[in-house]
């Protein structure tokens, strides 16, 4: 069933999944097929005669706040700064750089598992660190430095 926040003009077009019933995230994470909107249309840029025949690049779609998610991951995939998230929470991945639409398929699925898979390592928090004297002072010593340099090229009057 295509998500209600994506265009109902393209509902006849749109085909699930029916390869596998689900996407396998991790050894405890799985998504049913039915929450991604998988849809073929044609590759752009060169290709010859075949490229305006074929449908072979994937659009996939997915809308992370209808999904049955864990709300960790829910929260963490919305606060991501990605362009191909909206601001609506659906998660857009365009695919072609195959020939087949199998493999744009399976790229496209790899590119969501990733995306997930990345939310889920949790983030090391940066631990303050302060500059040593000896740093300090290095620092200041090639200030001087260079400011006598610079004082060196003035006109002399």
């Amino acid at each position: 069933m295509p998500h209600p926040a994506l265009d109902g003009t393209l509902r006849s077009h749109l085909y699930c999944a029916s390869y596998s019933s689900m996407l396998r995230i991790g050894p405890h994470l799985e998504l049913p097929d039915s929450e991604i909107v998988i849809r073929a249309v044609r590759s752009q840029g060169a290709g010859g005669q075949n490229v305006n025949k074929v449908a072979s690049a994937i659009h996939l779609q997915f809308d992370i706040r209808a999904s049955s998610l864990p709300p960790l991951y829910k929260e963490a995939l919305l606060k991501l700064r990605d362009h191909r998230i909206s601001d609506a929470g659906v998660i857009t991945i365009k695919a072609q750089q195959y020939r087949t639409q199998e493999r744009n398929r399976e790229a496209a699925l790899d590119r969501l598992r990733m995306m997930i898979q990345q939310v889920a390592i949790p983030k090391k928090k940066r631990k303050r660190t302060v500059p040593t004297k000896g740093s300090q002072a290095r620092r200041i010593d090639q200030k001087k430095r260079q400011g006598r340099l610079k004082a060196l090229r003035r006109t002399v009057e």
